[in-house]
């Protein structure tokens, strides 16, 4: 695959498009900013962060049969930083 097919906004798998994640992101913060009516966003790396990881993590471990070598591989973490979050989310 070529850097310009990674950069395609979707993946296509059996002859079917399915939106990047980067998509599905950009359409939930879309929808989020609407329904401010007016009032300023505040710590949104945050919010982003609690939503995301914790289901990354989960699906990731899943995805690896729950092996935590694996899932740090997978995540490009260390075991002990994956042992960390998943500790800090009640994933142990």
């Amino acid at each position: 695959m070529n850097t310009t097919e990674n950069l395609s906004p979707s993946i296509v798998n059996d002859n079917t498009a399915t939106p990047r994640l980067s998509v599905h992101v950009k359409q939930a913060m879309d929808l989020y900013f609407s329904q401010l009516k007016g009032h300023d966003a505040a710590d949104l790396y945050t919010l982003v962060m609690n939503e995301v990881e914790k289901p990354l993590l989960e699906s990731v471990l899943a995805y690896c049969g729950h092996n935590q070598s694996k899932a740090a591989k997978a995540l490009g973490l260390s075991r002990s930083t994956l042992r960390k979050k998943l500790e800090q989310y009640g994933l142990s």
